[in-house]
């Protein structure tokens, strides 16, 4: 079962080739597919890379020789002298952005500074250009460090704006392979803004941009410390998830693991239950499955069996069963924290559809021995808003009637409607300036 669910040939095309490297490292290690298959796959990848020497490290485990192809000592020779051709290029630039007496020259206009250069220095446009086009080389030869300073450093420079679009998306992919979250994150919320508020010359085209945002944000969310409410965020918001429900249904698998793991309960949970029961056709997984079991079909059996699918799911995502932490892979407690919650929606389901409850079936349920239950049941009824009491002479739950006040129920409605009315407005004045500007 675990290589049926296993998504990377679904995520893959969305990311950067080096990106898919750590994701091929995961199941390599988990060993989810033969040895062979992931080797391969990684020459594959390395091929249209600058990475020859991890290519023919690769090459030597795979064919267990100490031979290599001879085009790869020929590939090696060239990225070594076209490497050396682009540093010469750039050697200007450098220099200056390295003499930290020069550096303090550079103000927050442009302008300024591209006059400046070009007066005291010497450096032109074309000295830029091969800062660029040096910081994507030593990206693709996995210098991720040195291409992420070299980008930051070019972006203050240039003036245009697809170009410096291009130099963030590097920024971005080298920062999380490095496993810079903070810095990760800023970056990623910069490009959304910039995604959000550039005019595409097709809509097409920005939508395809936020389903790549999104897929590189699942490096980011699963290992930062607020990433779990972040991903909520990001994804829940409407464009976002129009292009999830269109284009990539497969990350609803994601967003569905971040409202389970989260501790506060969101008002746009019984939305996304919604969402899950729409698009059950078109993707379905043990995650999505069990919220489909607990709040569509009330089928609490069928929700604890998919429970442990859901564990060994978990285990096997390569988002979601590791983590890396201090410069290593190590395990998380994402998978204790998923169960916890998920025993936590069956009894808060269960307990509001039932007036009274059998001690004995709940712990069944919960998949916990009569006294761990009564336990976690009693701790639970004293920090949740259930209203609830239990009877321990007859071994039962007693539920409270819950009569919601026809106000609250007002109130609610009336909120739903303010939401959706400012939506259909933004998205009237969003094709209405579009117009204008014509």
């Amino acid at each position: 079962m675990a290589a049926k669910y296993d998504l990377t040939q679904r995520i893959a095309p969305q990311l950067d080739r080096h990106l898919v490297f750590p994701l091929l490292e995961f199941l390599q290690e988990r060993g989810l597919y033969p040895e062979e298959y992931i080797l391969k796959a990684k020459i594959e990848l390395l091929n249209n890379t600058n990475m020859v020497d991890y290519a023919m490290d690769i090459h030597k485990s795979l064919y267990r020789s100490d031979d290599v192809p001879q085009d790869m000592v020929e590939r090696r020779a060239e990225v070594v002298g076209r490497l050396k051709a682009l540093e010469e290029g750039a050697a200007p630039l450098v220099a200056f952005l390295q003499n930290p007496n020069a550096v303090q020259e550079l103000r927050a206009d442009k302008q300024h500074n591209l006059q400046m250069l070009k007066e005291r220095y010497q450096i032109g446009p074309d000295q830029i250009e091969a800062l660029y086009q040096y910081a994507k080389f030593q990206f693709e030869c996995g210098n991720y460090s040195g291409a992420a300073d070299y980008l930051y450093q070019y972006r203050a420079l240039c003036t245009n704006g697809e170009r410096s679009l291009s130099a963030l998306w590097g920024k971005l992919a080298a920062e999380i392979l490095m496993q810079n979250w903070d810095i990760a994150l800023e970056e990623l919320n910069r490009l959304k803004e910039i995604i959000d508020s550039k005019n595409f010359s097709s809509p097409l085209n920005q939508v395809q941009c936020r389903i790549w945002l999104m897929h590189w944000s699942l490096f980011i969310f699963f290992n930062h410390d607020n990433g779990k409410t972040q991903i909520i965020d990001l994804f829940n918001q409407d464009k976002y998830l129009n292009a999830i429900q269109t284009t990539a249904p497969h990350l609803l698998r994601y967003l569905a693991t971040a409202f389970i793991v989260n501790k506060r309960r969101r008002p746009q949970f019984k939305e996304f239950i919604k969402v899950i029961q729409q698009e059950q056709y078109s993707y379905e997984d043990p995650i999505t499955e069990f919220l489909a079991c607990v709040y569509v079909n009330y089928d609490f059996d069928g929700a604890q069996k998919k429970m442990k699918e859901c564990e060994e799911v978990i285990l096997n995502d390569p988002f979601l069963g590791k983590r890396v932490e201090e410069g290593s892979f190590a395990s998380v407690p994402l998978r204790d924290e998923f169960l916890e919650n998920a025993r936590l929606f069956i009894f808060e389901t269960y307990c509001r559809i039932h007036q009274r409850i059998d001690m004995g079936v709940l712990a069944e349920k919960l998949n916990l021995n009569y006294e761990e239950a009564e336990r976690w049941i009693v701790n639970l009824i004293r920090t949740s808003k259930l209203e609830a009491k239990i009877d321990s002479e007859a071994g039962t739950i007693l539920m409270e009637p819950n009569h919601t006040n026809v106000y609250e129920q007002l109130i609610d409605h009336t909120k739903a409607l303010s939401g959706r009315t400012y939506k259909l407005v933004s998205q009237l004045l969003e094709h209405a300036q579009p117009q204008t500007a014509r």
